[in-house]
């Protein structure tokens, strides 16, 4: 007997993005939770630790960043394989990307252990560099996890169990907060380590959060067609050097993102402490809100490689559409919310009644208002990137990226804060300019690009029989 059934396929795909966006989303606020507990700890022990630990944070964040836009062809290949039904080579990019991850932690593991020699080279105080040092000589040794865990998360995304990510994520939270507590004052009877502490509480939550990881994919028998770990030790060049081809434009792309608010950082910090600690609190508030569209933006790549796994161009284009403007519209609640509430959120991080701090609160409400204003550019534009990977697409976004964050963004940036006399604030407002260049390219070219991305639509086959109606709805007939 046949069943029909109306429904409207945009409905369906925002069903769809946020199946998979929310615990995406949800994993990485979990995620960037221990970011802001070692943000309002470092706040404890003064402005001038605080200031030590932006420099140390920004630094390793923009070195994990890169690995991470390195490894995130893993899930968009591994989409695009689950869409077509070819589950075996699911298991094989797992493989590859995790010898790839764990190739890249070597050399970015040097640079970080060798921060102290490399920060001097930008204007920065030696004192801050010192401390800073005692911070990330502790978290690198947690990089390597830190980077396997990436490259698995984005195999459980591609096979649609976001689930699973988020609870590891948040169970490895609680290993961080205490391990802050414990480590940076010496409870318990161990050492009291300070900024140190902080980092090897770190690094022991990225451990817990990628042996989580593993354990679930051996142990859960829904992963068996998989065969991930099976082949492990053999190397598959063809895989590997896709991953590589695919992911080191973004890379490249994240290194040039994280690269502008890097050398932002680097400058905030030549201004002086003061400026370095309120640009960090302002900026790690930024982040937190940023979580959800990078979430929903790994949740894109994903929805638009089944798509094309499955050669659906309409699919393909509807997944991306709907990404956009779901993250878009998040972004622009939260910066009315930043808008409305900047002393309160400052308030958690730094005591707003110490004297020694107004300065540095001040600063920092005035650098969430120009938050306020880019952050809907920053939603927007990653979710676009994330699109376009989900196309296989990295090379033309790499372009558009240092365009739009150095050409524009970081020039201007300068200019406003060293020519014109702005100060740091001069710094945030070419973020704006920049982000906002990156939000409009972005999506032109993913909207370009699926129009000659597929030759044209195929319908679906297993008795599905789909008739158009007009608009957005669809009859199907079973």
């Amino acid at each position: 007997m046949e069943r029909i059934a109306v429904k409207s396929p945009i409905l369906s795909e925002i069903k769809a993005c946020l199946q998979l966006s929310i615990p995406l989303a949800a994993a990485q606020l979990a995620q960037a939770s221990t970011n802001f507990v070692d943000t309002i700890v470092m706040g404890w022990l003064g402005s001038e630790r605080l200031a030590a630990g932006a420099l140390g944070s920004i630094s390793f964040s923009t070195l994990f960043l890169i690995g991470t836009g390195l490894l995130s062809s893993v899930g968009a290949m591994a989409a695009v394989a689950y869409g077509a039904k070819e589950y075996k080579k699911i298991g094989r990019i797992a493989e590859q990307g995790l010898w790839l991850g764990m190739g890249v932690s070597i050399p970015i593991a040097i640079v970080i252990w060798n921060f102290a020699a490399i920060a001097v080279h930008f204007g920065q105080n030696p004192e801050t560099v010192a401390i800073a040092q005692t911070y990330l000589r502790a978290i690198v040794w947690g990089f390597p996890g830190a980077i396997g865990f990436i490259v698995l998360r984005n195999i459980y995304s591609a096979i649609h169990r976001p689930n699973m990510i988020l609870a590891i994520v948040i169970g490895s939270v609680p290993i961080n907060v205490i391990g802050n507590y414990v480590l940076m004052f010496g409870k318990f009877g161990f050492p009291e380590l300070g900024l140190a502490g902080i980092g090897w509480a770190s690094t022991f939550s990225f451990w817990a959060a990628f042996l989580a990881a593993v354990a679930v994919l051996k142990l859960k028998t829904e992963f068996e067609p998989y065969r991930i770990f099976a082949t492990l030790r053999r190397f598959h060049p063809p895989v590997f050097w896709e991953i590589v081809q695919i992911g080191w434009p973004s890379g490249i792309l994240l290194a040039i993102e994280a690269g502008l608010f890097t050398v932002t950082t680097y400058l905030m910090g030549y201004l002086g402490t003061v400026p370095l600690a309120a640009h960090y609190v302002a900026l790690q508030t930024a982040s937190i809100t940023f979580m959800v569209p990078v979430g929903i933006s790994y949740a894109t790549t994903m929805r638009v490689g089944h798509e094309l796994g499955r050669k659906d161009r309409q699919g393909s284009k509807r997944a991306g559409s709907v990404g956009m403007g779901i993250g878009g519209l998040f972004m622009a609640v939260m910066a009315v919310c930043v808008w409305q509430f900047p002393r309160s959120i400052v308030g958690v991080y730094l005591d707003l009644n110490n004297p020694e701090n107004s300065a540095v609160v001040e600063l920092a409400i005035s650098l969430l208002g120009i938050a306020a204003f880019f952050q809907i550019f920053d939603g927007v534009q990653v979710i676009a990137a994330g699109a376009l990977r989900g196309l296989k697409d990295t090379r033309i976004p790499m372009a558009i990226g240092l365009f739009s964050y150095w050409g524009v963004g970081l020039v201007s940036a300068y200019w406003m804060a060293f020519k014109l006399g702005w100060g740091s604030l001069g710094l945030w407002w070419g973020w704006v300019l920049g982000l906002g260049v990156a939000a409009l390219i972005l999506p032109w070219r993913f909207y370009a690009l699926i129009s000659d991305k597929f030759e044209g639509e195929t319908a679906r086959s297993q008795g599905v029989l789909e008739l158009k109606t007009g608009g957005d709805r669809t009859l199907e007939i079973e």
